[in-house]
C-alpha cells in the first residue's frame, strides 16, 4: 500500500475536484472523518454508485473514519441535479426498506462484518425535528438566490419551457449543505466525497460549515464515470447494472464486466477493484501484447463479481461462462 491516500486516488483516476490544493498534505497529517452521501431512492445500488463507494473504502484503508449519509429525508424531495422533470417522491416505509438494503451492500463493499459497523447516518433524523422558521432564520439566510439560480442543474430547467423545478427541488442543494454543517457539529465530520455533479452542494455545505462554525471543512469529487463513448454509466438498459443479485444475477453481472470494451476496461479495473497498481499495470502491458486473452476483463470481472456475490457465485459464474463462451472443461482460477 502506499504512504500517500491523495497519490493513490489520482493513479487510479479518482480525483476530480478538491476544495483545498493541500487536501494531501493535510490528510497526511490528520486523521478525517469522511463521508459519502446517497439518496434511497432504490433497494440497490447500480454500478454507477459505486465509484464514490470505493473511494470511501480507500480512505478507510488509509485509517481514515468512514461515514455513509443515507438522504432519508433528502430522498423524499430528490435531487435535481441534471434531471429533466422531477422525482416521483417516496413515502417513510419505502426509504426505510432502502436504505436497510443500501447499508447491506455498501458494509460488504468497505469489507465492514458485524463486529464493525460501519457508521450510518440518516438526515432524517434531524430534518424531521427542524422548525421550518428556525431553518429560514439560522441556515437560508447564508444563501444566495441569485447564486442558486446560475446552478447549471437549475438554470437548465427554467431555460428549458417545456421542464419546470419546484420550489421543493430548488432548495434541495440547502438540506445537502446542512448535513454537512450538522455532521461537523456531531460526528466531526471534516471531509465530504461525491461525484462531479455534486460540487455546487459540497461547496455550499463547506461555505455553511465555515460561516457557522469559522472552521475548515474539505471535499473531494471523483469523475463522473462514462464508456469510450461518453454514454454516461448507468442510464441506459443495458448499463442499469444493480448490486441486488435478484435484480442483476451473479452471471449476468460477471459477463457485462467480462464483456466491457479494452478502453473502458482499463480505467474501470483500477477505480472498481482493490487490485495494487503495479499488478494492474502488469495486467495492462501483458494484455496489450495478448488482447485475444482479454485478461483484464476476465481479473475486472472476477474481483467486482467476488466483492459483490461472494467467491463460490463467483467461481460458479466463471465456469458457467467458461464452458459456454471459451469451451474450457476446467475453470481457470483468475483470483490471486
Amino acid at each position: 500500500m502506499k504512504n500517500n491516500l491523495i497519490s493513490e486516488l489520482s493513479d487510479r483516476g479518482f480525483l476530480y475536484q478538491t476544495s483545498d490544493e493541500n487536501i494531501g498534505k493535510i490528510l497526511e497529517e490528520k486523521k478525517m472523518t469522511v463521508y459519502v452521501w446517497t439518496d434511497p431512492t432504490a433497494d440497490s445500488l447500480h454500478i454507477g454508485h459505486l465509484v464514490p463507494i470505493m473511494m470511501l473504502s480507500h480512505f478507510k484503508n488509509f485509517w481514515h473514519n468512514p461515514i455513509l449519509l443515507v438522504g432519508g429525508a433528502t430522498g423524499m424531495i430528490g435531487d435535481p441535479s441534471f434531471k429533466s422533470k422531477e422525482r416521483i417522491l417516496l413515502d417513510e416505509p419505502t426509504i426505510a426498506h432502502n436504505t436497510e438494503k443500501i447499508t447491506e451492500q455498501v458494509n460488504k463493499i468497505l469489507h465492514i462484518s458485524k463486529d464493525s459497523i460501519l457508521q450510518v447516518v440518516n438526515n432524517y433524523d434531524w430534518f424531521k425535528e427542524i422548525n421550518i422558521l428556525d431553518f429560514l432564520r439560522d441556515i437560508w439566510k447564508h444563501f444566495s438566490v441569485n447564486t442558486m439560480l446560475a446552478k447549471d442543474s437549475v438554470k437548465s430547467r427554467i431555460e428549458n419551457s417545456d421542464e419546470w423545478i419546484s420550489f421543493t427541488e430548488f432548495t434541495y442543494s440547502l438540506l445537502q449543505a446542512y448535513d454537512f454543517l450538522y455532521l461537523k457539529n456531531t460526528k466531526w465530520c471534516n471531509l465530504q466525497i461525491g461525484w462531479s455533479d455534486q460540487w455546487w452542494n459540497i461547496v455550499a455545505g463547506i461555505d455553511l460549515v465555515r460561516k457557522n462554525t469559522w472552521e475548515n471543512v474539505y471535499g473531494i469529487t471523483c469523475p463522473l464515470i462514462t464508456k469510450a463513448d461518453w454514454t454516461k454509466f448507468g442510464k441506459t438498459e443495458s448499463w442499469n447494472i444493480r448490486l441486488d443479485e435478484t435484480k442483476t444475477s451473479p452471471y449476468k453481472f460477471y459477463q457485462f464486466w467480462v464483456n466491457t470494451p479494452d478502453e473502458d476496461a482499463i480505467r474501470f479495473i483500477k477505480l472498481y477493484t482493490f487490485i495494487p497498481m503495479e499488478e494492474i499495470n502488469e495486467i495492462i502491458e501483458y494484455s496489450k501484447a495478448n488482447p485475444e486473452k482479454r485478461l483484464i476483463q476476465k481479473k475486472l470481472a472476477f474481483e467486482l463479481t467476488k466483492m459483490i456475490h461472494g467467491l463460490k457465485n463467483t467461481e460458479s459464474v466463471v465456469k458457467a461462462s467458461d464452458i459456454l463462451f471459451w469451451g474450457l472443461k476446467n475453470n481457470e482460477n483468475y483470483d490471486d
